[in-house]
Formats: structure tokens, C-alpha cells, sequence
């Protein structure tokens, strides 16, 4: 049996799972990833990715902030691929599927999942400073300049920037790590904490990791894939 036919055995024999999906899984819908060789923590700029997309950053240096943040994560015009499509047929087929995503493109919930716990935030949620009104992203990265509410407040995206604390998702998605028969975790490196440190939680039946590139946590695993993801999951039904 070889491995896609494991995977595809062991997702028939669970009820729920969860689904841990990193930057990898959204590649195939033509977004950069941080950490492979053309990923945005590899390319040439002033500052590291880390620190252009830090808390430090946005308040010091608002500007330089939205300068990189609307050049480099406008994702609005992707779409769901393979992978997101996949996750929303096992639903519809009537399995239990939660899925914790460290992706703040808001392509799981595009393709209709239900249950999304988006630990890193979302791109789609904009809030002013001042006043707490929402805003679009469409807004966000269309404007020109530092976004700014009416009420003259700056407005800042909902995702977790580093050195800012994780929202109460995190919380939800242990729990159902914690409850979960099955875990596939996919197109992540688990090197970024305390995310990668929710793999330690899983105490179901069955581990699954796929990702190109070997993990610190592939010798805990039931199963490794290190493949394309979109050409792992094109196989199964």
C-alpha cells in the first residue's frame, strides 16, 4: 500500500479530524509562502519579514508598515484550490472537520469550511484604532497612505503580528486538537511557536504530516508525505 492509499484508508476509517494547514496549503493559489527559497522571508528588502510585519513596526512606522503589507499580502484576488475544495467534499460527505490554520488569507472560509479557527488572524477584518469600526480589505489595501478611519484613527488589520499574543481561537483549536481522532497537518515547517507547539496535543489515532521539506516533528508521525500538497490531495476521493 503505498502512502496516498494509507492516507486515503485512514480518512475513511475517522469521524472527525482536524485539519492544521500552514502557508504551503495556499501556494497552489499563487500566494507566497514566508520560508521556501521564493518565500517573502527570502526576499531581498530593507528589513527582515519578521520585522516589517511586527507590532514594533506598525506603531513606530506605520508607513513602512502598510508600504509592506500592501505590497507583499494583498491576497483578495486568490481563490480556493485544490486543497481547500477537498476539506469542504469530506464535509459535505459528513465528516467532522475542524480546520486551524495559521493562513490569514481567508481561503478556508471562501471555500465554504465551517468550522475555522484562524489562529493568526485574517486579512478580511479591519478595525480603527480609535473608534473599533470595521473596514474592508478591500479598503485596507487600496488606500493610499496609512488607512485611516472618518474619525481620523489609524486602522489596523486583524492578524497577529509579531510580538502581539494570539487570539481566543487558539484556545478553541486546542481544544479540538484535543478531541480529534485524526490530525493532518499540512504545508507548515512547525518551527513558528506556540502554533507548532499544538502538534504536542494530539492524542487521537492518527498523526499526518505533509509538507515538502522534513519537520521536527515528522519522527512523531503515523504517516509522512513530502510532496506537493495540491498533488497529494488531486489523488484522494
Amino acid at each position: 500500500m503505498d502512502k496516498i492509499e494509507l492516507l486515503q484508508k485512514m480518512l475513511d476509517e475517522v469521524d472527525n479530524l482536524v485539519f492544521f494547514s500552514g502557508a504551503g496549503v495556499s501556494t497552489a493559489s499563487g500566494i507566497k509562502d514566508f520560508r521556501s527559497k521564493n518565500g517573502l522571508y527570502n526576499m531581498k528588502t530593507k528589513y527582515k519579514a519578521e520585522d516589517m510585519l511586527s507590532r514594533d513596526m506598525f506603531f513606530n512606522h506605520p508607513q513602512d508598515f502598510y508600504d509592506y503589507y500592501q505590497n507583499n499580502l494583498n491576497c483578495l484576488k486568490a481563490q480556493p484550490n485544490i486543497t481547500h475544495k477537498f476539506l469542504k467534499k469530506l464535509e459535505e460527505k459528513g465528516k467532522d472537520v475542524t480546520i486551524v490554520t495559521q493562513n490569514i488569507d481567508g481561503l478556508h472560509t471562501k471555500a465554504g469550511s465551517k468550522k475555522v479557527y484562524e489562529i493568526h488572524g485574517t486579512v478580511y477584518e479591519n478595525h480603527c484604532l480609535r473608534c473599533h469600526k470595521f473596514y474592508t480589505a478591500d479598503y485596507v489595501f487600496n488606500f493610499k497612505g496609512i488607512p485611516t478611519c472618518e474619525c481620523g484613527g489609524i486602522i489596523k488589520p486583524d492578524v497577529v503580528l509579531y510580538g502581539e499574543v494570539l487570539p481566543d481561537s487558539f484556545l478553541t483549536a486546542q481544544e479540538a486538537i484535543k478531541n480529534a481522532q485524526m490530525m493532518i497537518v499540512a504545508g507548515t515547517s512547525l518551527t513558528v511557536e506556540p502554533a507548532s507547539s499544538l502538534v504536542r496535543l494530539f492524542k487521537g489515532k492518527y498523526l499526518v504530516i505533509i509538507n515538502n521539506e522534513a519537520t521536527f516533528y515528522d519522527n512523531y508521525a503515523n504517516l509522512v508525505i513530502h510532496e506537493q500538497i495540491q498533488n497529494v490531495f488531486a489523488k484522494l476521493k
